[in-house]
């Protein structure tokens, strides 16, 4: 049965959180959306997209209770998000988030003094574009795409509805243990996107005239890496802060197996290369026929 809520708030209101709005109110999935992010002219984006039915800088300026309220903000800020609900929630209230490292938006939840109105079901949608701000977002975001739940404690009832909200905006999901999915996640997003910051990184420190012809004969390799080093900085700084130790492992792993490759280009070895190479092919194929190969960006122009 699909879960319908009175009044969501939204904190963080870039990409995710107005794609959120967005997809709430077009699937008649909350009466009523409100937004809080400490940047004003974001505020005032939002409302004049009508994303909104209230934004403030400051949660006291709401003078309203929530059924839901959903974090989008880098990792940094929960702590002290977690300590200013607590302190504003009066009446039994969801709290769900979209970061993508779980142990310690966990870890941060259980620093707070306690308010028993709150009940915390940790989520990650896996959805997103190399772009902030809420002119960015779209309702679609989020179809076909898988959303990780990691609840720390039984509450059939609370998860239930969270997966319901997701559910109803198009997602998928899965039930994973919080130091499972930041293992997971730091395999197939955290290590890609800090290989795209360095491969960029290496080409810029080129000499001037190879840089410029770099950037200039672009392939498409090379303009995938872009697109990844051009996400938000500081959400990608607070995610190796977070989830430090399952990147370095999973780091070690890459750069064992990356010396093999080095190895066997300098031996020659195009047997190993060619094995390699259509075992990857293979692994492609199969995020294909699951269909989570493409991603749908209204903002992109098309050729």
């Amino acid at each position: 049965m699909k879960t319908k809520f009175n009044s969501v708030l939204i904190i963080g209101m870039g990409l995710i959180g107005s794609s959120i709005s967005r997809a709430l109110t077009e699937n008649h999935v909350a009466n009523n959306v409100y937004g809080l992010d400490s940047n004003n002219k974001v505020i005032k984006k939002c409302l004049e997209l009508n994303l909104l039915i209230q934004g403030e800088t400051n949660l006291e300026n709401f003078n309203t209770q929530f059924d839901l309220i959903i974090i989008c903000t880098p990792l940094s800020k929960y702590e002290k998000i977690f300590i200013d609900i607590a302190s504003y929630i009066s009446k039994p209230t969801l709290v769900t988030d979209v970061g993508s490292t779980k142990m310690s938006t966990i870890n941060d939840y259980n620093k707070i003094k306690k308010n028993s109105n709150i009940n915390f079901i940790p989520s990650h949608p896996i959805a997103g574009l190399e772009k902030s701000g809420p002119e960015f977002g779209f309702s679609k975001l989020f179809q076909n795409r898988y959303c990780i739940l990691t609840p720390f404690k039984q509450d059939d009832k609370a998860i239930d509805s969270i997966s319901q909200m997701w559910k109803s905006i198009g997602m998928t999901i899965e039930i994973m243990d919080a130091e499972r999915h930041d293992r997971v996640l730091a395999m197939t997003s955290h290590i890609p996107q800090l290989i795209a910051f360095s491969v960029v990184g290496t080409a810029t420190e080129l000499e001037s005239h190879m840089r410029d012809e770099v950037i200039k004969y672009s392939a498409a390799g090379f303009r995938d890496f872009t697109r990844l080093a051009g996400s938000d900085p500081i959400m990608w700084r607070d995610v190796y802060q977070k989830n430090k130790n399952a990147v370095l492992e999973m780091l070690g792993r890459f750069s064992e197996d990356l010396s093999t490759y080095q190895k066997a280009i300098r031996n020659g070895d195009l047997e190993f290369l060619e094995n390699k190479f259509n075992q990857s092919k293979k692994i492609r194929k199969e995020i294909e026929d699951i269909g989570q190969a493409g991603s749908f960006d209204p903002t992109e122009k098309k050729n």
